[in-house]
């Protein structure tokens, strides 16, 4: 599988673009501030029907506009003939209107796994440095593109959590409590909390070897690094964890346990990755997450994820990324998206490199 083409309207910076793809890498290439990882999103869009960068689907049309189309057509790489064609639409003050083959989703959540991508980007430092929120996201994310009843169980236990906040603040507002009432969410949090935890643990256990492989063969160094999952139904069933938080839920106003708080802990030589892991061993373990991600769900599926690499050449040394390029060219890896700045370099690093490549110059609109 991969995509084919790809048509934007009055998507960020464009006011019409239409592209056509090669079956393995493809550069876009131009300065910065033209558009090019607006084309990454947009691909990234037509996976998971959203923005890798921003959640307000509305700042994502273009200044001026009231609407944004994105369309792709997607290619079986066993048989030419055989086509999908996905439609997005955002206009201002509606709905989203997504669709495959002309045919509207009731759920936006039954697309996801279909067309499955893996994006690295800058953006992705924030897996270090940032809130527990955004490894919990990719933790959610890969999951989500392989195993349905994990993302149904997500957005379930979610409305929970939102339903069992607004009940928690009606307490407070009243300055009353009511035990049974709570309980009633209590138990939904437990079935669906329980799922989630669950699988989460047997992907970290199955993940974890991927990841720890694809470290060493991308740093070329002895380092071991390690991911643990950070929860507290590690320690005691989730009732009991519930059950000891009542009184700071009460007084705050909302869940404070649950999955919905879980973390990841990346570890380089048992220190935090964070504070002692250096520029080139975060870029390295960001990465080695990634494709990790991408081989745990090619043999899922049975298919290879659609790859975006943003902006990866400024961020690794030249030989890191030769090594990097050489990987993903062979055929354990299918169509790859990349941006950069430099066509001189794009060219030297697909040069020695024998695989198709298609280069998209770019210019501001």
């Amino acid at each position: 599988m991969y995509l084919r083409q790809l048509s934007v309207i009055n998507f960020k910076n464009y006011a019409e673009k239409e592209l056509d793809f090669c079956t393995k890498i493809n550069c876009f290439v131009g300065n910065n501030g033209v558009g090019k990882t607006n084309l990454l999103d947009a691909i990234y869009y037509l996976s998971f029907c959203k923005s890798y960068f921003n959640s307000i689907d509305s700042q994502n049309i273009s200044h001026g506009e009231d609407f944004f189309v994105i369309q792709g057509v997607y290619t079986s790489s066993n048989d030419e003939e055989k086509t999908d064609e996905i439609y997005c639409a955002q206009k201002r003050n509606h709905r989203k209107v997504f669709k495959i083959n002309k045919k509207e989703y009731e759920r936006l959540a039954d697309h996801i796994g279909l067309f499955p991508l893996v994006m690295i980007s800058p953006a992705d430092s924030d897996l270090i440095y940032d809130g527990s929120e955004h490894r919990r996201k990719f933790l959610d994310s890969a999951i989500s593109q392989f195993d349905k009843a994990y993302l149904d169980n997500l957005i379930n236990y979610n409305k929970v959590v939102s339903q069992r906040n607004a009940l928690l603040k009606k307490f407070y507002e009243l300055k009353s409590f009511d035990k049974a009432s709570l309980e009633i969410w209590d138990e939904q949090m437990i079935k669906y909390g329980q799922r989630i935890y669950d699988k989460r643990v047997h992907f970290l256990t199955e993940f974890l070897p991927l990841f720890r492989n694809y470290y060493k063969l991308i740093s070329n160094s002895r380092e071991n690094v390690d991911i643990i999952y950070d929860s507290q139904l590690n320690e005691n069933p989730f009732e009991t964890v519930l059950n000891k938080a009542i009184d700071k839920d009460r007084i705050l106003q909302y869940s404070t346990a649950g999955p919905h708080k879980d973390d990841l802990s990346f570890k380089i030589d048992d220190f935090p990755a964070k504070k002692f892991g250096s520029q080139g061993q975060q870029k390295s373990f960001i990465i080695a997450l990634k494709l990790a991600q991408f081989d745990y769900i090619k043999s899922l599926k049975g298919y290879k994820p659609i790859l975006l690499f943003d902006d990866i050449f400024d961020k690794l040394d030249n030989l890191r990324v030769e090594q990097l390029m050489k990987l993903v060219s062979d055929n354990n890896y299918g169509q790859v998206f990349i941006t950069d700045t430099q066509e001189e370099r794009i060219k030297h690093v697909f040069d020695k490199i024998d695989t198709d490549c298609k280069i998209f110059y770019l210019e501001q609109n």
